[in-house]
């Protein structure tokens, strides 16, 4: 299947690398990485999903993508999802998101639910106005980013499963292509942001996947959402921690096949 990394030039006012995977007339499905990583963290998942046009962007002030000095609000990290969808020339699409791309998923299913025809949320939260645990230490920030503190970032995050070394070094290179001032104001867009249940309902179909061992989110949250958006689905997933992407990306897309299929 082909794959190529497009350029594309938002009505945001930024540019954004994205992978287009596939052809049409596959339906479109946008992956939305988390906070601190790029596209890349697909890269174990996207090779199976193969009945999808598959659509990876870096997001604002991440992975290859435009780093400006603003721009971080949840709205307009969202607003961004929709000018990419523009720069595609897609009206809608499926969007699948890790963890905070779950977040600002449910951000643009509530501003403009005619762009999302369906969510599958992986590790994504209901809420993050309770403050991070970690938010303080990221704020201590200075430049230059070191790599021993990206390291260490990693394990905010308790595994369930091992997850390959190689991955967990690209995500250490994402870490360090992020200025500080990203670090702070992207997880800062995050949660001082009014969450999007709150703002307006979610009319889309959803799947919800949840790590049994998610010491960052709550089994309540998760079902709190599943009970916001009706007909959703939730799975959790036994031995998985938050991370459910790098954890077990087979039975993510096994469940998102059949969930879009």
């Amino acid at each position: 299947m082909d794959s190529e990394v497009r350029i594309l030039i938002l009505r945001t006012g930024i540019t954004v690398p994205c992978l287009v995977h596939g052809e049409p007339p596959a339906k479109p499905l946008l992956l939305l990485h988390a906070w601190g990583e790029s596209r890349r963290s697909f890269d174990r998942l996207i090779p199976l999903l193969a009945n999808f046009r598959i659509l990876a962007p870096d997001l604002r002030g991440q992975g290859e993508a435009d780093k400006p000095v603003d721009g971080y609000s949840l709205q307009e990290q969202a607003e961004d999802v929709a000018a990419i969808l523009d720069a595609l020339h897609l009206t809608s699409a499926s969007i699948l998101g890790s963890s905070s791309g779950g977040y600002i998923a449910q951000q643009l299913a509530v501003i403009h639910p005619e762009r999302v025809d369906a969510l599958v949320l992986v590790g994504a939260p209901l809420t993050l106005n309770r403050k991070p645990a970690f938010a303080d230490e990221v704020e201590a920030l200075t430049e230059p980013i070191k790599e021993d503190w990206v390291r260490q970032s990693l394990l905010w995050f308790q595994l369930g499963r091992p997850v390959p070394q190689w991955y967990l070094e690209d995500r250490v290179r994402d870490g360090l292509k992020m200025p500080v001032l990203v670090w702070k104001s992207a997880l800062a867009g995050l949660y001082q942001a009014t969450p999007p249940l709150d703002l307006g309902a979610i009319r889309a179909p959803a799947l919800i996947l949840r790590g049994e061992q998610d010491g960052l989110l709550t089994q309540a949250d998760h079902e709190v959402l599943a009970a916001r958006i009706p007909g959703s689905v939730l799975k959790v997933y036994p031995g998985v921690g938050h991370v459910v992407l790098w954890e077990d990306p087979e039975r993510v897309a096994e469940d998102t096949n059949a969930f879009l299929g």
